[in-house]
């Protein structure tokens, strides 16, 4: 493997990384699957209490919020120990994860022979990883059937056996994610006020209105610094959707469409950093920009009113919204339209990400005893019941919402209040994620007022509901996809995925701020050494994969509902 020139914590990372790869001693003696009395009744009705105490330990993300309860020891997370739990002789310990390290904490606590029973991610090629080096144990479908009916049927519902196994073996099972989720669930905001004072009624359609508002705007001098709140990339997936050819050409897709490592040598990577660079020389984003690791500078600027635009993922309570509009009273916001960063006529074929089929990816410890095991798969089928998911995803009528004239829960915000019964992120996202990835209603559009900001001067419901309409327009006609996903795992992808990023990162930099004149020449001599420390090795071997079958991508337009 190439080494690069990265430091101690780059170092440290990929020891860590190295302890997960080598973990091939995680894996039980016997490889067999656990084996379960299945005669009696399917679900909670076949259910009793252990004859002694089975303990399981629950990964939960924790996004180290201010204010927040402890994720792994609130009301909440004892609620499901009084009302599950208890019931049926079960400990259930909850184990904090960092949102933004989540790799590092797991291979962590795979080296110490300390795997959850329960192990979940998001990105599909980190569980395959964690399959593929015998941290997760192979299971039965019929006996997560017997013993979790209601979440399998879910499971067949959204066609999603055809995502379980790693290797012909069945590793995972899957959670819901509505189609509706990724159509509004991320939002940029744009300074409509600015706009007005420029001469825009509305947010830039395209990319020459884009410009040209900018342009405005730094000339009306209404910020003192670059109005583009911009950071360096701080997850693997490349955002080079609008610059992919339509429709894209699906070996090309095959080799280099990915959340976990960057695209850097793929022509569409390209015309994305040869964008980025424009707007640093134009002076829309921070010299600086690279000192900006997690985007908390970005959103500082954002709220302090320095800067024209913001984005996050909502949820009835966005905290730095309630700041922006707390600091900047009299300001006016607008939803950033999609095709801001797309020119001319090619708005009209440009190219989104569609979700995968799925949420959370949840596999189990190769460590994990029967008990264990049938122990989390009841936990997991008890959360799916409606009551608890209800409860879990809103609270308690009187303290966490109140009924609205609709039917539905308007949310109390509880922050600073002092109440224990405070939800966590995005009510409590991170202990339901496991069964659904949104809050969900009988309609798309009934589901995006469920998580619309509230108690905010203006309301952005309505305008959601209107882009959630244009998503469904554009999966129909196949413009939006997903990234392929392999029944195989791609062993470069595991070994060089790490450093890869870190290289990302450093050429990110060099190419957003090189004199355009030098773009070409230095994005050539990169793209040589970023294929030679390892780059090309996955891309091989993602096309070798594909060739052979190996490989899924569900149509758009399925899940266009």
């Amino acid at each position: 493997m190439k080494k690069t020139m990265f430091g101690a914590l780059f170092a440290s990372a990929l020891v860590l990384t190295g302890l997960l790869t080598s973990c091939g001693d995680t894996k039980k003696a016997d490889d067999s699957k656990a084996k379960f009395d299945l005669t009696g009744a399917e679900g909670i009705e076949g259910w009793k209490a252990f004859d002694e105490k089975v303990t399981i330990t629950v990964p939960v993300y924790d996004r180290g919020k201010s204010g927040y309860p402890a994720v792994d020891n609130n009301y909440w997370t004892q609620w499901v120990q009084k009302e599950f739990g208890d019931k049926y002789n079960i400990e259930v310990k909850y184990i904090a994860i960092p949102r933004t390290d989540v790799m590092t904490k797991y291979s962590m606590l795979i080296a110490a022979k300390d795997t959850p029973t329960i192990l979940m991610e998001y990105d599909y090629p980190k569980v395959t990883q964690w399959a593929n080096d015998g941290a997760m144990q192979v299971i039965d479908l019929e006996a997560f059937k017997h013993i979790a009916p209601t979440y399998y049927k879910k499971m067949v519902d959204n066609n999603q056996l055809d995502y379980t196994k790693v290797n012909g073996e069945d590793y995972f099972v899957l959670s819901e994610r509505p189609f509706y989720n990724s159509g509004y669930s991320f939002w940029t905001f744009v300074r409509m006020d600015w706009l007005r004072k420029v001469g825009y009624d509305h947010a830039p359609a395209n990319y020459t209105e884009y410009c040209d508002a900018l342009d405005k705007i730094i000339a009306a001098g209404l910020t003192d610094q670059a109005p583009v709140g911009f950071s360096i990339p701080n997850s693997p997936y490349v955002q080079n959707f609008s610059f992919r050819n339509f429709p894209v050409n699906e070996e090309e897709w095959a080799m280099h469409s990915s959340l976990g490592t960057p695209s850097f040598t793929w022509e569409p990577t390209k015309k994305y950093l040869k964008r980025v660079n424009f707007e640093y020389n134009k002076g829309y984003i921070s010299k600086e920009f690279e000192l900006d690791l997690d985007g908390s500078q970005a959103q500082t600027d954002f709220i302090n009113g320095k800067t024209f635009s913001f984005g996050g993922y909502m949820n009835t309570n966005v905290d730095w919204l309630n700041a922006f509009y707390k600091n900047n009273p009299d300001a006016e916001l607008a939803l950033a339209s999609g095709t801001a960063s797309v020119d001319g006529d090619l708005v009209k074929t440009v190219q989104g990400r569609a979700d995968n089929p799925f949420g959370m990816i949840v596999g189990f410890s190769s460590f994990a005893t029967a008990d264990q095991l049938k122990a989390a798969w009841m936990y997991m089928e008890w959360m799916s019941q409606s009551d608890v998911l209800f409860k879990l995803q809103y609270g308690i009528e009187g303290i966490n919402y109140t009924m609205g004239n609709d039917g539905y829960p308007v949310m109390i915000n509880l922050e600073g209040t002092g109440k224990p019964e405070m939800m966590n992120h995005n009510n409590n996202v991170d202990m339901w994620c496991i069964v659904t990835a949104s809050r969900t209603r009988k309609t798309g559009e009934d589901s995006i007022k469920a998580i619309a900001p509230q108690n905010l001067p203006q309301d952005f419901t309505q305008d959601m509901i209107n882009a959630f309409q244009d998503t469904k327009k554009a999966a129909a006609e196949g413009r939006n996809y997903t990234d392929p996903i392999f029944a195989v795992s791609i062993e470069a992808e595991s070994e060089y995925n790490a450093p890869l990023f870190s290289l990302y990162q450093e050429y990110f930099t060099k190419l957003v701020k090189c004199n355009p004149s030098e773009f070409e020449d230095l994005y050539a001599k990169l793209s040589k050494d970023y294929l030679a420390a390892g780059y090309q090795e996955i891309i091989d071997e993602r096309l070798e994969a594909y060739k052979a079958g190996k490989t899924t991508k569900l149509p758009s337009n399925s899940r266009a509902k």
